[in-house]
């Protein structure tokens, strides 16, 4: 459960900054009391051990499977820079490439991207959670 603790000062905190009617803030943090004493917490507390456990792991495979992941996905987003400088040379040629990876990407399924979502946000969490216990630096 104390991962949970550490999750809801900083989502309280933001709960501040974001909403600024004092009523409808009142009301936000309330739904956060009610959602740390509800079984969804305890949920949501069972899987950030996991991907908390998963990241400790001594295993390599096993602790760097998320940021791998992650790493792949940027290049992803990197080869935009390559693509750019193609398509100044040659936009016939860049036009072809982008099709056939548009091609690929919406080959790929849904619960792919589903994952990649999961994984991202479960790494960051994770990653904070350490930051926060002093853990991870």
């Amino acid at each position: 459960m104390s991962v949970l603790n550490a999750l809801i000062a900083p989502i309280a905190g933001l709960i501040d900054k974001i909403i600024p009617d004092p009523k409808a803030r009142d009301a936000a943090k309330l739904e956060l009391v009610k959602l740390q004493n509800s079984q969804e917490l305890e949920l949501l507390s069972t899987q950030l051990s996991a991907i908390v456990a998963e990241a400790g792991s001594a295993d390599p495979w096993t602790s760097r499977a998320r940021p791998s992941f992650l790493y792949v996905m940027y290049a992803l987003l990197l080869w935009s820079i390559p693509m750019g400088l193609i398509a100044a040379v040659q936009p016939q040629m860049a036009n072809d490439i982008a099709q056939g990876m548009t091609r690929y990407l919406n080959g790929l399924p849904e619960p792919l991207y589903a994952l990649f979502g999961t994984g991202y946000l479960g790494y960051t969490a994770a990653r904070q959670w350490g930051k926060a216990k002093g853990t991870d630096k």
